[in-house]
């Protein structure tokens, strides 16, 4: 259980961002991937049949986990009434004012009647390194009777590694491209 004046960052796994990659403190490395969205309610029976059949084909050619995560904010509409409000005053056309004030209207009912949300699609790829790793061996099995940490990781490691979760960054992003996202 927290106290009082623990600091958040007791409870996140984040060691450190290095090169656009996140390190947990267990030694892990992360990438995320920001990913785009298609509205499958838009499409045609057919077309949702073959984007899921692509997806169920994309998941299978991974052979790493990966975690979907979908950020859901209701989306926050003054900003846009602001800038109606703007142009109202700006506009002389006395059919174009009215226009504009029933469109806002419309906008502001719509938005209170319905939840509008902004989704956002994360997809997290972890490369988890081998503990027997080339370098390290039965040493870095043991490398908790020494006082240095046994998560830290060489540059070179560290490049390794790096590489390895950019081959499987490159796998998902090729399997999302081909269906569309």
């Amino acid at each position: 259980m927290a106290t009082i004046g623990t600091p958040a960052q007791q409870f996140v796994p984040v060691k450190e961002v290095r090169d656009g990659v996140v390190v947990l403190k267990d030694g892990t490395l992360c990438s995320v991937l920001l990913v785009s969205s298609i509205n499958l309610s838009l499409k045609a029976y057919e077309e949702q049949r073959a984007v899921l059949v692509q997806f169920q084909g994309f998941l299978n050619t991974i052979d790493f986990p990966i975690e979907i995560v979908i950020q859901s904010r209701r989306y926050d509409i003054r900003p846009y009434i602001l800038t109606l409000e703007n142009r109202l005053r700006e506009q002389e056309e006395q059919l174009l004012q009215v226009q504009t004030k029933e469109y806002m209207e419309f906008i502001q009912t719509f938005s209170e009647q319905v939840n509008i949300m902004r989704k956002s699609f994360f997809i997290i790829i972890p490369y988890i390194p081998p503990i027997l790793s080339q370098g390290g061996g039965i040493s870095k099995i043991f490398s908790f009777l020494k006082k240095e940490d046994p998560t830290a990781t060489s540059v070179t490691d560290f490049e390794e590694q790096r590489t390895q979760l950019e081959e499987r960054m490159s796998v998902v992003e090729q399997g999302l491209s081909r269906l569309g996202l």
